[in-house]
């Protein structure tokens, strides 16, 4: 061994009691002349500042990621560290697979994975059993008659791993899985795989396909797994992973010049709160409050900007200024709209060849006779976007995500072919709020941030043209939100002060109203309150007691939420 255990912290010392893999891997690695890893637990957004990197942290025994940087130009290694890594394990798999045949019901229906998981490691010991000392990758054959063999503990590690990983869970792809920090997985083809990290960015991993026979039987099967089979005649899926994640493959070479491809964009149970997007600087307290009051009164807001400039999760997070009371409707063709109301119908779009497919055109139609509150449209791409304009018409309020970058080029997407919303119709679109993935001057690091807020006011007809207020603006140089000031709202004075009986007298009190719920949020943030169903439970005693109320309530150290 080229350390002491002892020198490293407990959390480590105890992973390597249950991991010997992970023992071995660092082992090799400080062998090398490297500088050992820090172990952390979890990991700190502050770690994007770092120069250097050389993190290791835990996703579920038994497995560990190891990012490091390799050099100037080059993208952090991203080492997924399994109890398969560094071992040969030959033809063992194969034999496992053989003298598992007889023992396994094909048929067997399993309650859950973690049901499968338990039988398949029951009737690995049936097969194979331990015995200490042999080497890593050896075995020996103790019953001829029924082919049982016996190996290492590590070498048994190693193929009780396998065989969950490729029987139960998704084989290579399960460590991106488990990985809280990964957003997206690329496979472009033979070689290694590559994952975007929240903190680290763009990362080459160990994993990786050299076969085309190898990475087209994966593809195959991680197509059936999601229900959606690929085949020679149908070689392009769009589907969800049983996690909710979504995926695009591309089958064969025919289409692929390198062959077989896909993609994963992540799903997460929990969103990321409005509370977390004001402390990672995504949006800043005074547009959230403008959000929170523009959906109390029932406005309709699309979130806009290019591939990953974080759109849905920006739509999530506002999802919790929504009246409790409500019933909304969302509408997706893959599920990842959270929303943690009640009175909550979840819609997703069928693509099917045998019965008659139902796209986000046939689900808004249906989604107008059921009288919702709030219609939440995962992204809106085409047609259906005629019969979201027709509920806003009609006075059922739209969220949605769409692909523009800027107000001008949304305008000319909905007015253009083949969408042609009338120009005229513009209006019933209340708010615009665009979004980017852009470098911040301060810090040099790439950021999510909401780059405008836009009120449509409308279009003139006799000067061709349409006419919208830019109220909050991103300014990179001091990564800030500047507001237009009291006086520049269209929406707060003309719609909302109307609807609370406001009059124009006595404007200055919407503009009170939103710096109090601004002060109101930045005070959760101060607290800490970034839980996303915690968030909802704070908005949610506010609908009921009134901003002001709880805010005096959180400045005398109580938390009212919390009994709810």
């Amino acid at each position: 061994m080229s350390f002491l255990i002892e020198e490293f912290e407990p959390g480590l010392r105890n992973a390597f009691a249950q991991n010997p893999h992970l023992l071995r891997y660092l082992d090799e690695w400080i062998r090398s002349g490297r500088e050992p890893p820090r172990y952390m637990e979890q990991l700190s957004r502050d770690l994007r500042y770092e120069k250097r990197i050389n993190i290791l942290y835990p996703v579920g025994d038994p497995i560990f990621i190891h990012v490091y940087s390799r050099g100037p130009g080059l993208r952090p290694m991203y080492v997924v560290v399994q109890p398969a890594s560094g071992i040969r394990l030959g033809r063992l798999p194969e034999i496992v697979d053989e003298l598992l045949i007889d023992l396994i019901d094909e048929s067997t229906e399993f309650r859950s994975p973690e049901e499968h998981e338990e039988i398949l490691k029951a009737l690995l010991r049936e097969v194979v059993e331990v015995r200490p000392g042999m080497p890593p990758g050896e075995y020996v054959v103790v019953d001829k008659r029924s082919g049982r063999i016996a190996v290492g503990y590590e070498t048994y590690k190693a193929l009780e791993y396998n065989l969950v990983m490729e029987k139960v869970r998704l084989g290579v792809i399960e460590p991106f899985i488990r990985d809280p920090y990964i957003e997206d997985v690329s496979c472009d083809g033979l070689g290694p795989i590559f994952v975007e990290h929240k903190i680290f960015g763009s990362c080459e991993s160990n994993i990786r396909f050299d076969s085309e026979d190898e990475l087209n039987e994966f593809v195959r099967r991680l197509s059936e797994r999601s229900g959606r089979p690929v085949t020679f005649r149908n070689p392009i899926v769009d589907a969800s992973l049983p996690d909710g994640s979504r995926i695009n493959i591309v089958y064969g070479s025919e289409i692929s010049m390198r062959g077989s491809n896909f993609t994963i964009r992540k799903f997460t149970d929990k969103p990321l709160s409005i509370t977390q997007l004001i402390k990672f600087g995504t949006i800043d307290p005074m547009i959230a409050a403008y959000l929170w009051i523009l959906l109390e009164y029932n406005m309709s807001i699309w979130f806009c900007g290019e591939v990953a400039s974080g759109k849905t999760t920006l739509l999530r997070a506002v999802c919790t200024f929504i009246n409790p009371h409500y019933k909304i409707i969302s509408i997706e063709d893959t599920p990842e709209i959270i929303v943690p109301h009640e009175n909550w119908v979840r819609e997703v779009t069928r693509e099917s060849e045998e019965a008659a497919a139902i796209d986000l055109f046939d689900l808004l139609k249906a989604a107008l006779r059921q009288r919702p509150n709030y219609i939440i449209v995962g992204e809106i791409r085409g047609r259906e976007a005629s019969v979201a304009f027709q509920a806003m018409q009609t006075g059922t309020p739209v969220l949605s995500t769409f692909h523009a970058g800027s107000v001008e080029k949304l305008i000319q997407r909905l007015t253009g072919s083949p969408i042609e919303i009338p120009k005229t119709y513009m209006d019933v679109l209340n708010c615009v709020v665009i979004q980017s993935a852009v470098r911040v001057p301060r810090t040099g690091t790439f950021e999510r941030r909401v780059l405008s807020v836009n009120e449509i006011v409308g279009y003139d007809p006799l000067e061709g043209r349409f006419s919208y207020i830019e109220l909050f603006t991103w300014q990179p140089r001091e990564d800030l939100h500047e507001f237009r000031g009291e006086g520049s709202s269209h929406l707060l004075e003309n719609r909302v002060a109307v609807m609370k009986g406001i009059s124009r007298g006595e404007l200055r009190k919407i503009y009170r109203e939103l710096e109090l719920r601004a002060s109101f949020l930045s005070r959760l943030v101060d607290l800490g309150v970034f839980d996303y169903f915690e968030v909802w439970r704070v908005i949610n005693q506010a609908y009921v007691i009134g901003v002001e109320r709880i805010m005096d309530l959180v400045e005398s150290g109580e938390r009212p939420w919390e009994s709810l």
